[in-house]
């Protein structure tokens, strides 16, 4: 195939394509609950002739090629953050509480772009290609979920592309990681301190959790300053601190929420920072009177990345693209991602595209409410999707 009669299919895209991102934009959903989302890709995918699996809890499945030779798996995930939208557009959230601030409208839209791309090319592709459309990322729950039902059967490579707002950098840079690791490891962690509620008047005669929990927060931030190597990353962050709820009331809890992210595969520092949260949770909160304790959950594994594929996928990003893909040979972002469950099982490579930074009227990263999303590079990520399946397939028939 030419790339550049293909790069001109793929912007014949743009109007649909920035047409269907604005319409996810503004009915986001959280999790595995896709009552628009699903449906309203499902049909889409449907006006261009696809049979529709419906996979796991809320995923969607299409393919597309001859059923021998080899698989390439194609992903974009669906769902959004529980935010308030600040951002004054016209396509803004309609749904309070919950905005697409990490752009996975977006990831979804570039995917179902390059179902339309390769569904055309059909007669041509030298093997499979599954794209996939996933829920939950966010909760670290959606690839697992879909890969317990099958979503890695007969693939053999995958490709997946994040959003990167807020960089100054030319909108429309294609990243591609250059591993081994290209996003850190993530677990949740949530804290409870129990002590004994009372009037704020008299706080000898109640057992203040609050005071206890502070504590606790400023005690974690030893481990990293005093018990890790300097040259080792381990991280966590508490970002939802929750307790009481008036001005003269002891409340009986205090609860703490957070991640804790290490770039390290065998998972020894993310084992030694959860042993010593829980022995400091327990033993601050036991000294001030209190019950403490830290429970851990929604565990997501560093982002691999196959290094002769992203060889392959840098490649293929210049074909289609030119000078705008660059190689992307940094220590790994500190972010996670949950398609680094598909990443364990089978070569698969990462890239990031600039949505836009400061001349654009994107000056926020990601999981900011703030966050804005230049969506006139829609019809170039659904080609570097669709193009890494092309090439793929034909190198490896």
């Amino acid at each position: 195939m030419d790339p550049k009669l293909f790069m001109q299919d793929a912007a014949a895209l743009q109007p649909l394509l920035q047409t269907v991102r604005r319409d996810l934009h503004m009915h986001p959903e959280l999790g595995f609950d896709m009552a628009y989302t699903k449906p309203y890709l499902k049909a889409e995918l449907e006006k261009m002739g696809y049979e529709v699996r419906e996979m796991g809890k809320a995923g969607l499945v299409v393919e597309v090629g001859p059923k021998d030779g080899k698989m390439v798996l194609l992903r974009g995930d669906m769902d959004a953050l529980p935010l308030d939208e600040e951002v004054d557009v016209e396509y803004k959230s309609q749904n309070p509480g919950k905005m697409h601030a990490c752009g996975h409208d977006m990831h979804a839209t570039m995917v179902l772009g390059a179902a339309k791309l390769l569904k055309d090319k059909e007669a041509e592709l030298k093997g499979r290609v599954r794209l996939e459309f996933q829920p939950a990322e966010e909760i670290f729950q959606g690839s697992s979920d879909m890969i317990a039902a099958g979503l890695l059967e007969g693939v053999d490579a995958a490709m997946m592309i994040h959003c990167a707002p807020g960089v100054d950098v030319p909108k429309g840079l294609a990243l591609v990681a250059h591993g081994p690791l290209s996003m850190a490891s993530c677990e949740q962690y949530h804290i409870t301190v129990k002590g004994k509620g009372g009037h704020g008047s008299t706080p000898h005669l109640a057992i203040d959790p609050i005071t206890a929990a502070a504590h606790i927060h400023l005690a974690l931030q030893e481990i990293n300053s005093r018990e890790l190597n300097a040259n080792d990353f381990g991280v966590f962050t508490t970002c939802h601190f929750q307790a009481g709820k008036t001005s003269n009331v002891i409340p009986e809890t205090a609860e703490m929420w957070g991640t804790i992210r290490t770039t390290d595969p065998t998972e020894q520092i993310g084992n030694y920072i959860k042993e010593r949260m829980k022995a400091i949770v327990e033993g601050v909160g036991a000294s001030l009177r209190c019950e403490a304790s830290v429970e851990f959950f929604d565990y997501c594994p560093c982002m691999q990345v196959d290094m002769e594929l992203a060889k392959k996928a840098y490649g293929y990003s210049q074909e289609i693209i030119g000078p705008l893909a660059q190689d992307f040979n940094t220590p790994p972002q500190n972010s996670s991602e949950d398609f680094a469950f598909v990443s364990r099982e089978v070569p698969t490579v990462e890239i990031f595209l600039a949505t836009g930074g400061p001349k654009e009227g994107c000056s926020y990263p990601v999981h900011n409410p703030k966050s804005k999303f230049d969506d006139s590079v829609l019809a170039e990520g659904a080609a570097l999707y669709a193009w890494f399946a092309v090439r793929y397939l034909e190198e490896h028939s």
